[in-house]
């Protein structure tokens, strides 16, 4: 079997807003769906967290080492990819657009196989995970009634983000926080994202440090991007005195962007995005070396359907994550799979059981969101 064709469209229409200082508009492009086709009429899917301009980009660059060639497993061919691109960059665009490859090779390789890729990455730990309900900060009544709807759904676990929160004052924080925590109850899980790689944040380790101290009163499970990503000597300081764990690499590309973060213990719990890392083999080689350093990975996912999945099977395969973000009110991630997502009695996911990332995808919702591009046709 071989690699006949990729092909690639930006998702538009329903781009849902990110909090951001420069604030997303619906036909923002900021996701690109892969397709990998390969000659006998299997189609992987893969999914990019970066506008669709720069995945054509790098597609030019990464099409001649990939067309053509004999499929043998996804890891080999993914990293001769990051190997015969280094002079294009080591991170960027370039590893942004071999997550989506890479993600679709695995899909590939379980329809192959004729096994869950979760199964092919060495077997489950567990069957079901739990998604949290990943929602922006509002003002504290429309807070309120948006997670007392998603309670409604049988979410149990929560994570509110961005908005006001480090923007305003110490009061208005604590005032969010508080109102969450009334609303969900004393069993929910409740994490905090401050947001810290928004456009031109200012709140350093002192600030971040009385903010845990004030999330520890309300039993938050952590502290997301309280810092500017690049400052890995805050986040050292900060992760050794917080009251709260402390959590981030979100914004990072390969593994080797996170190696010294985790040798120097910058934080309790890595977040890398499936989507932009570099694909689930990097997530997975992230994932076994946190933990064999006390860390957890809790994935980032922010993004699309595929990601999700994707998402689902890295956490059936590694030990300690038991927990998956799922960014609600996305048409992206909701309207993209048939049947849509389904919460067990106990607010959890099921992880697929059908063969590669286990997902019927909805033909229709992809070309209404990709402008009609037909990425599933053979």
């Amino acid at each position: 079997m071989k690699i006949r064709e990729i092909r690639i469209a930006g998702l538009r229409g329903a781009t849902p807003r990110g909090g951001w200082t420069m604030e997303l508009k619906p036909e923002s492009s900021l996701h690109t769906v892969v397709a990998v086709h390969s000659d006998d009429g299997r189609v992987g899917m893969g999914s990019v967290f970066t506008h669709e301009a720069l995945v054509a980009g790098a597609m030019e660059v990464l099409e001649e080492l990939i067309i053509g060639r004999e499929f043998s497993s996804p890891t080999a061919m993914t990293e001769e990819l990051h190997q015969h691109t280094f002079w294009m960059g080591r991170g960027g665009s370039i590893t942004h657009a071999i997550s989506g490859i890479n993600i679709a090779l695995w899909d590939l390789a379980g329809q192959v196989w004729g096994a869950p890729v979760s199964h092919l990455l060495g077997g489950n730990h567990r069957d079901h995970v739990r998604p949290y309900a990943s929602l922006l900060m509002d003002e504290p009544a429309r807070l309120r009634e948006n997670l007392l709807a998603l309670s409604a759904q049988g979410f149990a676990a929560f994570k509110i983000g961005w908005g006001k929160f480090g923007r305003e004052d110490a009061r208005m924080d604590e005032l969010l926080v508080r109102t969450a925590r009334e609303t969900i109850g004393d069993d929910a899980i409740l994490a905090v994202d401050a947001g810290g790689s928004d456009g031109f944040w200012r709140n350093g380790v002192r600030w971040a440090l009385d903010t845990s101290r004030m999330l520890s009163d309300h039993r938050v499970a952590w502290f997301e991007e309280p810092l500017n990503p690049d400052d890995i000597d805050g986040f050292v300081r900060l992760t050794a005195a917080s009251a709260v764990p402390i959590s981030g690499g979100e914004t990072y590309t390969r593994r080797q962007a996170f190696t010294p973060f985790v040798d120097r213990a910058a934080f309790d719990i890595v977040q890398p995005d499936v989507t932009k890392v570099g694909g689930i083999d990097e997530m997975m080689s992230i994932g076994r070396r946190a933990e064999d350093s006390g860390m957890t990975l809790i994935p980032h996912g922010w993004n699309t359907a595929i990601g999700l999945a994707a998402d689902l099977h890295a956490a059936a395969a590694l030990r300690f994550t038991d927990l998956v973000e799922y960014c609600t009110g996305s048409a992206y991630i909701d309207d993209l799979v048939v049947g849509g997502w389904v919460l067990d009695a106990d607010g959890r996911l099921a992880v697929p059981n059908a063969p590669g990332l286990g997902i019927e995808w909805d033909r229709e919702a992809l070309l209404r969101y990709t402008g009609g591009v037909d990425l599933l046709s053979v």
